[in-house]
């Protein structure tokens, strides 16, 4: 079975999954503070040419290789491609 990992360890390519079990993407980039300890969200790429940013809040678990939502595939769907200013 695989641990829960910190955010700081997330890495570009990951799988993120729905909280219906569907595979929605895969992580493109993590936004943060690193220094802060801060973690702001992610930048998940859903198609070959689509992102869609989730904020950190939207994040239930994170896994050696995995990251899961506490959203379906359909809110994934509908969230923006880039974080608020």
């Amino acid at each position: 079975m695989t641990r829960p990992v910190a955010w700081l360890v997330i890495e570009g390519g990951w799988a993120v999954h729905s909280a219906d079990g569907e595979q929605v993407g895969r992580v493109e980039e993590v936004l943060g503070v690193p220094e802060d300890d801060i973690f702001n969200g992610l930048v998940v790429a859903t198609g070959f040419f689509s992102a869609r940013y989730v904020a950190a809040e939207h994040v239930r678990e994170i896994l050696e290789g995995r990251v899961d939502l506490d959203l379906t595939k359909d809110a994934v769907e509908r969230l923006p491609d880039r974080p608020p200013v």
